[in-house]
């Protein structure tokens, strides 16, 4: 440059600057440094533990993650109620002493790595296990940055969970007392049940009794009565109960595929709202054939553990609502992965929530169901006085609706010597073995 430029040059910037306009880097010059924030220190988990609690009966397991701030915690379910005991052994033994001194802010990075650390994945023993450290670090989120769970995802799509609630009985004068129950509780949704699953009250003829094969013990349930009575069950109650009551029913894959596609068929008069798992998780290919031949809206997937079992169904739409129980898939941090995956094929959330769930697994649902748009329907649960005792701030029913409270984190506590009062019944935790006729086992 000559002496010449370099003076016009010199012109111009003492003018810009006398008019009050500055060059990006004259800016960045003429600015002091920014001075950062000071960092806050991480958040390290002191320890993991299991808490073994049954105010309603079932074995609850409910994880507690301790930090380095004291008083600061972190609650999750790990409920496995047919394997419990294997459960709290794979928390206390192995992802205790693997989170140890790890940063509880980084809850996708643990995620990831506890998965990893067993080489040997899924599976609902693990799976529940690092449920229960999963949501027990988005429990500690939400209380540090002191809002509900579900604001961390992007706030309300909706005022509360709308509920399907549980009817049944012996025979459908009996289940008719029972869904009208309900309906007057303000249900608009109903599950309806003749019996227990596949009622197995209907079965006769126990011939693997007689044979001496098995146990005495062990429960009959033949496919052929089940079949027969289950659309006469539809027919008494859309007839005595009306169109506006949403119908569900539970077949709990306890049928041969086949059987399943002309038990919706016949279903379909009925307009219910879904028939829940037709098939066995093995059985997913047949799900093509059920699309195929029926509209039933079809909910799936209770029992699954994999991306490998949920990810086809859900991107082929060969299901209508995705039914994970959250702490069987590993947690918080995969269900709303699901979730938003399912959006994109137009599949809604029915999330499983049974008696063997706590419920800290119970809010969980709730704040996943307040966050997504694709949300379907939840399935609910009155806790009894026993339940709330040991878990203040549980979530409430009221007209059919689910509601949580506005405390940061999921809402609900844990009262450890209340715990205590509630052990484990002295069965270790299993289903009896369910059988036809001549012995054979009945999946599940």
């Amino acid at each position: 440059m000559n002496r010449r430029d370099w003076l016009k040059g010199l012109g111009l910037g003492a003018t810009a600057g006398a008019l009050g306009v500055l060059t990006r880097a004259d800016a960045g010059a003429a600015e002091p440094a920014a001075t950062p924030a000071q960092a806050r220190a991480p958040l390290k988990i002191t320890r993991v533990r299991a808490i073994k609690t049954a105010p309603q009966r079932t074995r609850l397991i409910v994880i507690k993650v301790e930090t380095s701030e004291p008083g600061l915690y972190g609650l999750g379910c790990a409920t496995f109620n047919q394997r419990p005991l294997a459960v709290v052994t794979a928390v206390e033994e192995y992802l205790d002493p693997f989170a140890r001194g790890r940063d509880a802010d980084n809850i996708e990075d643990l995620w990831q790595n506890a998965y990893t650390s067993s080489y040997w994945r899924n599976g609902p023993v693990l799976n529940n296990a690092l449920s229960g450290l999963d949501m027990a670090l988005w429990d500690i989120k939400g209380k540090r940055a002191k809002v509900p769970v579900y604001q961390l995802l992007g706030g309300r799509c909706r005022f509360a969970a709308d509920c399907y609630a549980h009817s049944s009985g012996r025979d459908v004068k009996e289940l008719e007392e029972s869904v009208r129950k309900n309906m007057e509780l303000g249900f608009r949704h109903i599950r309806l049940q003749l019996g227990g699953y596949g009622s197995p009250h209907l079965s006769t003829d126990a011939d693997f009794r007689d044979a001496g094969f098995g146990l005495s013990k062990d429960t009959l349930s033949d496919a052929r009565p089940y079949l027969k009575a289950t659309p006469r069950m539809f027919e008494h109650i859309r007839n005595a109960c009306g169109d506006e009551i949403e119908l569900l029913h539970d077949v709990h894959e306890r049928i041969e595929p086949r059987d399943a596609i002309r038990l919706l068929k016949e279903l379909e008069r009925y307009r219910p709202f879904f028939i829940e798992d037709p098939v066995t998780p093995e059985a997913n290919d047949y799900f093509r054939q059920i699309r195929a031949a029926t509209t039933v809206p079809i909910a799936m997937g209770e029992l699954f553990n994999s991306p490998h079992e949920w990810v086809p169904l859900i991107k082929d739409r060969l299901i209508d609502f995705i039914r994970v129980h959250l702490s069987q898939t590993g947690g918080f941090t995969v269900a709303r992965k699901i979730a938003t995956l399912a959006e994109w094929f137009n599949v809604r959330s029915a999330w499983h929530g049974p008696t063997d769930l706590s419920p800290v697994g119970h809010a969980a649902n709730i704040h996943l169901d307040l966050a997504i748009p694709n949300f379907g329907i939840q399935e609910s649960l009155r806790f009894n006085e026993a339940s709330q005792e040991v878990f203040p701030g549980s979530p409430t029913l009221k007209n059919g609706y689910f509601y949580i409270n506005e405390t940061p984190g999921w809402g609900v506590d844990i009262n450890e010597d209340a715990a205590k009062k509630y052990p484990y019944p002295e069965h270790p935790g299993y289903w009896e073995p369910v059988r036809r006729r001549d012995g054979t086992a009945v999946r599940p």
